[in-house]
């Protein structure tokens, strides 16, 4: 059996700047999500831990960063866990590298482990184009990293790998970061593969990276899992949040691989549709958003369907009110104003025909209802509906006809 702790785009050190104050914040969060990666692998007594590429947001991070990460990778190796990392499109091995300026192993304190050799597993592995593999004598166990020293790819990083000859290792892993081939979607990513591809690798799992959103499948024999980022990269991804458990064995002469989702992360997005025509005040509104409050919470409202001709809504104020009590809100409006662009429609359309007669009817309406008023008539006492209703259903036909002769939908 082989277990196996398995993270990618961990982005640590980015910058957020459309989060403002807040960017301090959730660069900490993604940190401390790794850290809880660690604690689960050492709590799960995993033998590898993986990170498929863009563990730093960029090339570019101030010493102390890479410092952190190397002491979390030490706690690893005082567990007797070995880690491995590969470069993604973010940390990308080009020549300004953050893993050709700094030497994740040295600053971890790990050595080789008493293995010799070019290819030989220390307790801290970084693959690059200079390295492209890793094996591990002691777990039977060799992992292949798929790696480019430019951004974007030229060849599938799965050209060329076949796993089925090895004979150094009995089981095969490889890290790979990019995109899985989806026509129409993933054409022009900088880095893709096919299922096809993953198929005639041979290898009993391929740990991916570059999706910040989790995804298993299964391509010919070989498993393949995206982890997704241990904490939003940014908050309005979905997906996010969590690392994966890897278990390989073997089961009556047949190999099986087991991949479970473990929590890391804290943020929780959470995305819903309001329907303004349900709305009466502002401060009813925010007080109805208030009680969701959690410092957790990525809040992201859409107002839909008809706005209240009397509903007085000043979204700023109401984002402004509600901010502190979420690590982030936003309320957008996508409602049908009240009155449609005007009643001006030309007058040789169907719009305009309808607006014209509408409006007839409208004002004959509060011609009668002025008319019953003064006269203090009860139409309504002898079963007829009073002009003064009939008027503001009038109103009303004339508001949703014309949004909907117009193509908006209209929600009743």
């Amino acid at each position: 059996m082989l277990r196996l702790l398995h993270t990618a785009d961990v982005h640590l050190g980015a910058r957020h700047t459309d989060l403002g104050e807040r960017a301090a914040v959730l660069r900490e969060r993604q940190f401390v999500a790794f850290r809880a990666s660690i604690d689960v692998a050492i709590a799960e007594k995993v033998d590898l831990f993986l990170v498929a590429g863009d563990l730093f947001d960029s090339n570019t991070q101030p010493r102390r960063s890479v410092e952190r990460v190397a002491a979390e990778l030490a706690r690893l190796a005082a567990a007797s866990i070995r880690s491995v990392v590969i470069p993604g499109t973010h940390d990308v091995y080009d020549g300004a590298s953050i893993y050709r300026s700094y030497d994740l192993a040295a600053l971890a304190g790990a050595d080789v482990g008493g293995i010799s050799g070019a290819t030989a597993g220390g307790w801290v592995n970084v693959l690059t184009t200079d390295r492209p593999e890793v094996v591990f004598p002691s777990l039977d166990a060799i992992v292949y990293g798929r790696v480019f020293a430019t951004k974007r790819a030229s060849v599938s990083p799965l050209a060329g790998l076949d796993a089925r000859s090895e004979t150094r290792a009995s089981w095969r892993i490889a890290m790979v970061h990019g995109a899985l081939a989806i026509p129409g979607r993933t054409d022009s990513d900088e880095v893709v593969f096919t299922q096809e591809e993953i198929a005639a690798t041979g290898l009993d799992y391929l740990a991916l990276g570059h999706w910040h959103s989790a995804l298993e499948g299964r391509a010919g024999g070989v498993t393949y899992a995206y982890p997704g980022a241990p904490e939003p990269v940014a908050l309005d991804q979905g997906g996010a949040g969590q690392v994966l458990l890897v278990t390989l064995e073997e089961r009556g002469g047949r190999r099986v691989v087991t991949v479970e989702p473990r929590r890391v992360g804290k943020t929780i997005i959470e995305k819903f549709e309001l329907d303004a025509g349900g709305l009466r005040t502002q401060p009813e509104l925010i007080d109805r958003l208030a009680r969701r409050a959690d410092p957790d919470l990525v809040l992201d409202v859409r107002l839909t369907g008809l706005f209240p001709d009397d509903l007085d809504l000043d979204i700023d104020e109401v984002e402004r009110a509600l901010a502190p009590s979420f690590l982030r809100f936003r309320l957008r409006d996508e409602s049908i104003p009240a009155s449609p662009g005007g009643l001006d429609a030309p007058p040789d359309t169907v719009v305009g025909a309808f607006v014209r007669d509408m409006q007839a009817r409208i004002a004959q309406l509060e011609f009668e209802a002025g008319s019953e008023a003064a006269a203090g008539a009860g139409a309504a006492a002898a079963g007829v509906i009073p002009p003064a209703e009939r008027l503001a259903e009038m109103r009303e036909v004339l508001r949703l006809g014309r949004h909907l002769l117009e193509g908006r939908e209209v929600t009743l």
